[in-house]
């Protein structure tokens, strides 16, 4: 497969090290990538702004104006699938990292085993990303990629399906919802169906999602949502 990958970071050594690592990587693995260096979060966004299309960001975290978290916080604004990795001396940022739906964070110096573990892991969730959701509405149907649901509510003989922008109401079972989407959806309450892509905070009776809505759920589903999150994230 074909991947854009981008690097991230102000040291130009560290840059050049992670791109050899990133190279090392690619042939191991009969992947074919296009790695682009960037030198400050400025930089990368004055290309990102042009619509170029990245799989994997490479992010160094202690930057100048703008650091790699304030970068990644931009980015999921408008994308939601590109895979944010962290790179950093310093294991200070993890709930922002959270925040932001971070890959992972790694070290430096970078162990090459580490990043090759993490790089495999975002071409899995890559590959997971153009799996879609067929909806039939008012003799209409529509395919909805996954990581735009929010989360899906049972209506008695219905299930209300909900994007940022759009709302879809489907005859059918939440069950049969289930067995078609992927395994960032956990059934939070036996009539929601939440998907932890969207999740920021998780509450005693609900999880708040990253529009601030709050999606019910069941009495002791708390800490099975966070373990989710923690083995899916």
């Amino acid at each position: 497969m074909n991947f854009n990958i981008a690097i991230i970071d102000d040291n130009s050594i560290d840059t050049e090290y992670v791109a050899g690592l990133v190279k090392n990587w690619s042939e191991t693995t009969d992947h074919t990538v296009h790695i682009q260096k960037f030198s400050s979060a400025e930089a990368f966004l004055f290309h990102y702004e042009d619509e170029e299309k990245y799989d994997v960001l490479l992010l160094d975290i202690e930057m100048g104006a703008m650091n790699g978290v304030e970068l990644a916080q931009k980015i999921r604004q408008n994308d939601d699938t590109v895979q944010l990795v962290f790179i950093t001396g310093f294991p200070d940022f993890m709930a922002e990292g959270y925040e932001v739906s971070a890959l992972h964070y790694l070290m430096k110096p970078v162990n090459e085993e580490k990043l090759c573990a993490v790089l495999d892991k975002a071409v899995s969730n890559l590959n997971k990303r153009e799996k879609r959701l067929c909806v039939t509405f008012d003799r209409q149907t529509v395919l909805i990629p996954l990581p735009q649901i929010l989360y899906l509510e049972a209506q008695k003989q219905y299930v209300q399906i909900y994007t940022a922008d759009t709302e879809y109401r489907m005859k059918g079972s939440l069950n049969s919802m289930e067995m078609q989407v992927d395994e960032y959806f956990f059934k939070c309450h036996r009539s929601f169906l939440v998907n932890l892509r969207h999740v920021m905070h998780i509450k005693s009776n609900c999880v708040v999602l990253k529009n601030s809505v709050e999606v019910p759920i069941s009495r002791g589903m708390a800490e099975k949502i966070g373990k989710e999150i923690i083995r899916l994230f």
